[in-house]
């Protein structure tokens, strides 16, 4: 028989976990036929001589749902090697929504709060070729994609369905609560992976208000946990916190009451730490052992949380209550009003010494500016700054935004910034390694890179794991806890999702570039990869030497029942 494709003399880190081997991969009809000793005719050969074979990396963890309408590759994630991609995270999607200017624009602003989706890009590159969920599954695969997309039914837009406006003021009533059911059930029935959820008191919405998902009461998620336990499939995840610090009392009794309704594992979010507690992430996993037994996985970072704001996006602050006024007012003159006023100031201050860190400012520096006449300031951290001005720090923060009409741009490091307790983390197995956002807070960040930047900066740089523990965690475990059991491993019957990649050479540039390729020449913080060689998916070529082939490869993607 001859094969569709045969990769020849690679080294094989098959994602089980396994030691690596030289061996070959035949490829058939999209599946992988045979792994090892394999050899014969073939329509196209690949010499893998001195490079790694694997399969192809799941990233559980994006918010690529609008993106898909505009790129089919799918970029940053497919540029990295990542042949499958989870969205609909965090409760915030753009299915079901009803053919309305009205109703688009709110699901576009809640994209824009809550994922730092600039509205413009959203308003220029949304098709909205769609209205239900099973129609926006439909949409996806009709356009086509380099990569496997993955769906989370958010849970957001179905509450906004049922109840209008009213769902993001009120719980559902028992007849709402019904038929919202009902919707998941049949986006579940259409392939949905399961639901997503937040509480994340930053997560605001359209007009300022509560993402609608914030709302929805007890009762409610027993119901909705219910559709996954009928259907015997499907897994939640939730957005809890970012701080850095143990669960609560709720949010752990609200992972248990989203297992026990749904018999399924539960993913939450986040696990992270800082110089100021050190410990969190360890005594967090030690506190969540019971739900961690049953299938729960806290997702952590690779890559360190740094990010690059302006305020024209007041997305960082979303958790100050004086801020709130700043979503539900649309433009820079609006936003610069209250930015000004001597209220909001005495009112961020007092809030922002209770949240946050006041050595913000020291770290907080700027990046880039729009008017020639702050040039001098690049590179300078606010207290820097303000002691040159002989101002308080506070105030020389949002001065120095107001002069630039906004347009200025900060970076602070945020989370995980310390390398030993990040790999301390992402290499026990009670975590799920997630949170790359790819596709979110497109001109804040961008680390969709995070597996090539886990293989060049901690795997071959700094030895903190094996190659081959990296890649399983990586592609089996993310694929086992989806439900995806013909991907992330290579091995007979399994999906030709396979990744070669260049060991002495894979990495993630550490510096993200900027570009204005979305629509309307959106602005967006993008990182290339370094040492992949190819991108295989369901057995076709999608990239080679960083090159798009021309062909889109991509399925949409159901939990195997």
């Amino acid at each position: 028989m001859a094969y569709d494709l045969l990769i020849k003399n690679g080294t094989v880190v098959d994602g089980s976990g396994a030691p690596a081997y030289r061996g070959n991969v035949a490829v058939q009809a999209g599946r992988i036929v045979e792994v090892g000793g394999v050899d014969g005719p073939a329509a196209r050969t690949i010499d893998a001589a001195d490079l790694i074979v694997s399969p192809g990396f799941i990233d559980p963890h994006t918010h690529y749902d609008a993106q898909i309408c505009w790129d089919p590759l799918v970029s940053c994630s497919s540029w990295h090697g990542v042949t499958t991609v989870i969205m609909g995270n965090c409760g915030v999607g753009l299915a079901p929504c009803r053919p309305t200017s009205k109703e688009h624009e709110i699901a576009a602003r809640n994209l824009e709060h809550v994922e730092a989706i600039p509205y413009d890009v959203l308003e220029g590159g949304l098709t909205w070729d769609w209205q239900s969920f099973p129609d926006y599954i439909e949409a996806a695969r009709r356009r086509g994609s380099g990569i496997n997309l993955g769906f989370l039914a958010a849970l957001s837009p179905f509450r906004h369905w049922v109840m209008g406006e009213d769902a993001m003021s009120r719980a559902a009533s028992e007849e709402e609560t019904a038929q919202i059911r009902r919707l998941l059930a049949g986006a579940v029935d259409a392939g949905a992976l399961g639901f997503s959820l937040t509480v994340m008191p930053q997560h605001l919405g359209y007009k300022g208000h509560p993402l609608a998902c914030r709302l929805a009461s007890d009762d409610e998620l027993r119901a909705y946990g219910g559709v996954l336990r009928e259907a015997g499939r499907g897994v939640i995840e939730i957005a809890l916190t970012r701080r850095p610090s143990t669960l609560s009392d709720r949010e752990y009794q609200l992972i248990e009451l989203l297992m026990d309704a749904s018999g399924r594992p539960v993913t939450w979010l986040n696990l992270r730490d800082s110089d100021d507690h050190p410990e969190a992430c360890m005594k967090t996993l030690e506190m969540a052992a019971p739900l961690i037994a049953r299938g729960g996985r806290p997702q952590v970072a690779v890559r360190p949380l740094i990010i690059e704001f302006h305020l024209r996006n007041p997305f960082i602050f979303g958790m100050l209550e004086c801020c709130k006024p700043l979503f539900a007012v649309d433009t820079v003159e609006e936003k610069k009003r209250i930015y000004s006023s001597p209220e909001f100031r005495a009112a961020f201050r007092t809030q922002f010494r209770r949240a946050a860190d006041p050595r913000w400012w020291q770290s907080m520096q700027v990046k880039e500016v729009g008017s020639p006449r702050l040039e001098s300031n690049l590179w300078s951290s606010v207290a820097q700054i303000a002691r040159t001005r002989a101002q308080d720090p506070m105030d020389t923060f949002f001065d120095l935004a107001l002069e630039d009409d906004l347009k200025l741009v900060y970076m602070v490091p945020l989370l995980d910034i310390n390398p030993e307790r990040v790999a301390r983390k992402f290499s026990d197995p009670r975590t799920m390694i997630g949170i790359s956002d790819g596709g979110a807070h497109v001109d804040m960040l961008c680390n969709a890179g995070y597996p090539t930047y886990l293989l060049g900066t901690f795997v071959r740089e700094r030895a903190m794991l094996s190659l081959e523990h990296a890649v399983r965690r990586i592609t089996a475990e993310p694929a086992a806890f989806f439900g995806l059991r013909d991907r992330g491993r290579l091995a007979p019957g399994m999906a030709a999702d396979i990744t070669i990649f260049d060991r002495d050479k894979v990495g993630c540039e550490e510096r993200p570039e900027i570009r204005r390729d979305l629509p309307r020449g959106g602005r967006r913080l993008v990182t290339k990869a370094e040492g992949i060689s190819h991108v295989i998916v369901n057995g076709r070529m999608l990239l080679q030497d960083g090159n798009h082939t021309g062909d889109l490869p991509g399925q949409t993607l159901a939990p195997n029942k």
